[in-house]
């Protein structure tokens, strides 16, 4: 998969910014500049992306605390979208690791052995995937949310 290397140096490297109020958001405002300046039918993707998730029974977006585009079921996160394309997706470890076995995702780029998958967008296909990465992770909230609810 190829990367954002500016992306993930200042992710490796000066990680501790993010403790810095509003810099996430600067830094990622930052990001969709450069989108928009170099790539800007990305952005038209995104908000593609952003419509299909707003379509789904109580399905909301809100800003990701460390920038980007978060996407929740009734408030709790499934994924997030930062600007330079990269969709950061939560699975159960089994979902992961058959994910990663298809060979088009990979482990967060930073919680490696956590259940977070990374995925980059940067082709229609890639778009479309990114959608569906996303439903896959809705449709396992809601079924697991109608497991706790017909208790």
């Amino acid at each position: 998969m190829k990367k954002d290397s500016s992306f993930s140096f200042v992710v490796r490297h000066l990680s501790f910014l993010k403790h810095i109020p509003l810099f996430p958001q600067v830094f990622d405002s930052l990001l969709k500049i450069r989108i928009f300046v170099t790539k800007p039918y990305l952005l038209d993707w995104f908000d593609e992306i952003e419509a299909e998730v707003l379509s789904w029974d109580e399905a909301d977006i809100s800003l990701h605390r460390y920038g980007g585009l978060q996407f929740n079921y009734k408030g709790k996160e499934i994924g997030h979208l930062h600007s330079n394309g990269l969709l950061d997706v939560l699975y159960h470890k089994d979902t992961k690791l058959r994910l990663l076995k298809e060979g088009r995702i990979e482990p967060h780029h930073v919680f490696e052995k956590s259940g977070w998958i990374s995925f980059y967008i940067f082709t229609n296909g890639d778009k479309d995937y990114a959608k569906e990465l996303l439903k896959m992770a809705y449709d396992r909230r809601v079924a697991g949310n109608l497991l706790i609810c017909s208790y």
